[in-house]
C-alpha cells in the first residue's frame, strides 16, 4: 500500500500504477483533513481537487511549466507533492507555510492565489511572455470554486482570441463557489455538464487515444465534435465563440481519464478549456454532505478572548451580530434589502435569505457588479445594505467612488473582516479600507466599538440617507466596551471620551479600544498616570473639535489603529495638530509599510507592536 510517507515529491508519481495512485489520494486526504482540523483552513475545496492535482503533476512539470491556481485554497495537495510535505503541519501558522500559493514560499508556486478569478489574466501574461521570449513550456490555469463566474475572468476570456497564445484552462467545476453558484453562467455550465453530446466526448477521445501518435485524427474528430456542438446544442457553447476549444466535461476523480486528457492537451496548439467535474469535500463524508459549512474550518486552538475589566464579551461573532440586527430592521422596514458576493455563510445572512428571499441578493463573486447594483437599488427607492469583506471591497473601489459616493446614494456597506484576520494572511487582511476610503468625498466611515453601538450606528446610517461604510472585525464581538452611555446629541458624527486622564491620551477606534483599555489597566498596575481614552468612532468625517480638545489638554497623545499608518487616522490627527499652538506630542502606533504574514491574530498584533505594553512604553519614552 502506498501512502504519502512513501512519496518524496511529485516526480515519484510516474512509478505508481492506478491502484497505488488511488491509495495515495486517500492518504493525501487523510493528511489534509488531519492538519486542517487542527490548524484551520480550506477543507472541502482541497479534498475535491486531489485527483486533479495528481494528474496535473503526472503530466506537467512545475519546474518548467507554469501552473496557476485560482483560487489558491484548492492547492493543499499540490503543496504536499511539491517539497512541502514535511512542513505541511505548519500550514497557516506564524512562520509556517501559507494556505495559498506563494512564490516566496516555493519556486514551484508561480503566482499568489488569494483572491478569485485572476488566473486567466496571469496565465495569458505568462503565455505571451513565453511566446515573445521564444520559450517552450505549458501554461496552465486551474480555476475552481466559482472563479470563472466573475467579471475579471470574463474580461480575460474575451482577450484570449486576440492574444493568440496557447494556454490551457482547467475548470474544476464543483458546482460551488463557497455557497452554491448563482446566475445565468452557472446555468450554462450545468447544461453543458449534462448534455449527451458532451458526455460523448469522453468516449470519443478515449477511442482516439488508441491510435496515438496520430494526432491529426484526434484533431479532425475534435473539430467534428466542435462543429456539431455549434450547430446542434442550445445554448451555444460560449467558449467556442470566444476562440477557445472546449473539451468536457470529464470525471475529475478518474485518474486515468484526466491523465489521458492532459496528455492530449499538451499536443494541442490552440487555447483550450478542459471542463472537469469534481465533488467538493470528496472522500470525507461530513464535508461531502455539507461542503459550504466545511469550505473553511476554524483552528482547534482559537485565539483567547482578551480578559479586560472594561470589556464585556458576547457569545456572538461580529458577523452574527450584524446579520441579526439587519434582519430585525428589515422586519420593520420593507424597503431594506441585503446583498452579498458569494459570502452568505461567511456573513451569516442565511436567516435573512430564509425570511426575505425576494429582498436578498447573492450576486456570486462579482463585487464590482454588486456595488453598482446596490446603487441602482438605492436610486430606485430601496435601502440597500451590502455585506462584504474588507479585502474584497478593494475589488470595487471604482464603484464605491463613482456609482455610490459621487451620486450621494444612501447605500450602507457593512465591511466585515476589517483589520487583521489571522491565518488567512496578507491576501485577506482588511487593512486598506480606511486608508483609501478616507479620501472619498461624502462617504461616512464608522467603526462601532461593540454590539450596542453597531445597532445604533446601523440604524442611524439607514435613516441618514447618505453613503456610509460601517466596519467591524473578524471574531467575537464585545457586548459592551467601557461604561459610557451615549447621549442623543452624540449619536452621529461625534467621537466620545470614554476615560478621562490628565497627562496622556490614547485616540483610537474599533479593535484599538480593547488594546487601549488593556494599556489603561497596565498603567494602573504600574502605578503610572492612567490615560484618557478617546473613541474616534467616526473615521470620516473626523470630529475635529473633540480631537483638538484632546490635543490641547494633554502632553502626549498616542494614536492607535489596527491598520496601515500611511493614510490612517494618525496622519489625519497630525494634520489637525499642525494647525494648533502648543499641541500635545503625537506618537503614531499603526502597521508599518509591510504585508503582515499569516498566523494567529495575537501573533500578528505582537509582530506589529500593537500591544498594551508597546502603548505604555511609548508614553514612558517621553
Amino acid at each position: 500500500m502506498v501512502t504519502l510517507s512513501d512519496i518524496k515529491n511529485y516526480k515519484d508519481l510516474q512509478s505508481l500504477d492506478d491502484k497505488n495512485l488511488k491509495e495515495l489520494c486517500a492518504s493525501i486526504r487523510e493528511e489534509i483533513t488531519k492538519v486542517v482540523n487542527i490548524n484551520g483552513g480550506h477543507l472541502s475545496s482541497s479534498l475535491g481537487a486531489v485527483e486533479l492535482i495528481i494528474s496535473l503533476l503526472k503530466v506537467f512539470d512545475p519546474q518548467k511549466d507554469k501552473i496557476i491556481f485560482d483560487v489558491g485554497h484548492q492547492s493543499y495537495a499540490y503543496k504536499l507533492l511539491t517539497d512541502r510535505k514535511d512542513r505541511f503541519g505548519t500550514l497557516r501558522k506564524w512562520g509556517g507555510i501559507s494556505g495559498f500559493p506563494n512564490p516566496s514560499e516555493s519556486k514551484l508556486d508561480h503566482y499568489i492565489g488569494g483572491h478569485s478569478s485572476i488566473s486567466i489574466s496571469a496565465a495569458l501574461g505568462y503565455a505571451k511572455a513565453r511566446d515573445l521570449l521564444k520559450q517552450d513550456h505549458h501554461v496552465v490555469a486551474v480555476l475552481g470554486d466559482g472563479a470563472l463566474i466573475n467579471g475579471v475572468a470574463m474580461e480575460a476570456l474575451n482577450s484570449i482570441k486576440e492574444t493568440k497564445s496557447r494556454i490551457i484552462l482547467i475548470l474544476n467545476d464543483n458546482k460551488m463557489s463557497i455557497n452554491e453558484r448563482v446566475g445565468g453562467f452557472a446555468d450554462h455550465l450545468a447544461k453543458l455538464s449534462v448534455h449527451p453530446v458532451y458526455t460523448k466526448i469522453k468516449e470519443t477521445i478515449k477511442d482516439q487515444c488508441k491510435h496515438l501518435p496520430k494526432g491529426e485524427i484526434i484533431e479532425k474528430k475534435l473539430s467534428g465534435i466542435k462543429y456539431s456542438l455549434k450547430h446542434f446544442l442550445q445554448p451555444a457553447n460560449m467558449f467556442e465563440e470566444l476562440g477557445i476549444s472546449y473539451w468536457g466535461p470529464f470525471d475529475g476523480h478518474n485518474l486515468q481519464e484526466m491523465e489521458t486528457i492532459f496528455n492530449l492537451a499538451t499536443r494541442y496548439h490552440k487555447p483550450l478549456l478542459i471542463h472537469i467535474v469534481t465533488q467538493k469535500g470528496k472522500g470525507v463524508p461530513y464535508a461531502e454532505e455539507k461542503p459550504a459549512i466545511y469550505h473553511g474550518v476554524s483552528p482547534t486552538q482559537k485565539s483567547k478572548i482578551v480578559k479586560c475589566n472594561s470589556v464585556e464579551w458576547s457569545s456572538k461573532s461580529w458577523s452574527e451580530a450584524f446579520s441579526e440586527t439587519i434582519l430585525k430592521f428589515a422586519q420593520e422596514d420593507s424597503k431594506i434589502v441585503c446583498l452579498t458576493a458569494a459570502m452568505k455563510e461567511g456573513s451569516k445572512l442565511h436567516k435573512f435569505q430564509e425570511s426575505f428571499p425576494d429582498r436578498f441578493f447573492d450576486v456570486g463573486i462579482a463585487e464590482e457588479h454588486m456595488l453598482s447594483f446596490a446603487a441602482g437599488l438605492s436610486a430606485g427607492g430601496l435601502k440597500p445594505v451590502v455585506s462584504i469583506y474588507s479585502t474584497f471591497l478593494q475589488r470595487a473601489m471604482d464603484q464605491l467612488v463613482i456609482d455610490i459616493a459621487m451620486q450621494q446614494l444612501p447605500v450602507v456597506i457593512a465591511v466585515d473582516r476589517a483589520g487583521l484576520v489571522g491565518e488567512d494572511g496578507p491576501t485577506h487582511h482588511g487593512l486598506f479600507d480606511v486608508c483609501w476610503a478616507r479620501s472619498i468625498p461624502g462617504l461616512n466611515i464608522i467603526a462601532p466599538r461593540d454590539i450596542e453601538e453597531l445597532e445604533i450606528m446601523l440604524r442611524c446610517a439607514l435613516d441618514k440617507r447618505e453613503p456610509s461604510l460601517i466596519r467591524f472585525p473578524k471574531g467575537i464581538a464585545p457586548l459592551r466596551i467601557g461604561h459610557y452611555t451615549l447621549r442623543n446629541d452624540e449619536i452621529w458624527g461625534k467621537s466620545v471620551l470614554l476615560e478621562k486622564g490628565t497627562t496622556w491620551a490614547i485616540a483610537t477606534y474599533g479593535t484599538g479600544l480593547i488594546i487601549a483599555y488593556e494599556a489603561y489597566e497596565l498603567a494602573t498596575k504600574m502605578g503610572i498616570p492612567t490615560p484618557s481614552i478617546l473613541d474616534i468612532r467616526f473615521i470620516k468625517p473626523l470630529d475635529r473639535r473633540h480631537i483638538e480638545e484632546i490635543l490641547s489638554s494633554h502632553k502626549t497623545v498616542i494614536t492607535l489603529e489596527e491598520g496601515y499608518k500611511a493614510g490612517g487616522i494618525g496622519e489625519a490627527i497630525c494634520e489637525i495638530a499642525s494647525n494648533l499652538q502648543n499641541p500635545a506630542k503625537l506618537k503614531l502606533l499603526a502597521i508599518e509599510d509591510r504585508f503582515v504574514p499569516h498566523g494567529s491574530k495575537t501573533e500578528q498584533l505582537k509582530g506589529c507592536n500593537l500591544t498594551a505594553e508597546e502603548v505604555v512604553n511609548l508614553y514612558l519614552a517621553n
